[in-house]
């Protein structure tokens, strides 16, 4: 059965909105998909506008996992971790969840960890050695940082 005009009308004012959704940041295909049926459209019609979307470069998952990963880690200082579960919640894929965590720089992760878990140890006025180490890995495991790099780095020395 065949469109009708009123039909590719409606099809095309709600492409033009998704492009202008996408183009004000990067989005996944699930968010402009919900977005889509949002404005009414069905299912068929939503997916032959995401497939247009993406062809046009307007959708790129890839480009946004690497947008969000870096986002995250530069301006909440997320770790990994933290980022990982955030781009499985966006429901992508195992290749862009890899390819976003790898453009995270290892020198500058280990930095920003080294310097979030020293402003946590200063801050920290508790004598003991023991909970204060417990204490500020406890904080930057919540912000997403792997165990076993936070000991590693906490068995080093820890400027006052």
């Amino acid at each position: 059965m065949g469109k009708t005009a009123k039909e590719e009308e409606y099809r095309k004012n709600a492409k033009l909105k998704a492009a202008r959704y996408c183009a004000y940041r990067e989005r996944t295909q699930r968010e402009v998909r919900e977005k889509l049926h949002s404005y009414g459209l069905g299912w068929d019609a939503a997916e032959e506008v995401i497939s247009e979307l993406i062809t046009e470069g307007f959708i790129n998952e890839e480009r946004f996992a690497i947008a969000y990963a870096g986002g995250k880690f530069r301006l909440k200082k997320w770790g990994k971790l933290k980022i990982q579960q955030g781009l499985e919640s966006h429901g992508l894929t195992t290749y862009c969840i890899k390819k976003a965590l790898g453009s995270i720089e290892d020198p500058d992760y280990h930095q920003t960890l080294r310097k979030l878990i020293s402003e946590k140890w200063s801050k920290l006025e508790i004598d003991d050695l023991f909970v204060r180490r417990h204490k500020a890995a406890q904080y930057v495991m919540s912000k997403g940082y792997e165990p076993d790099l936070i000991w590693k780095i906490l068995k080093e020395p820890i400027g006052e």
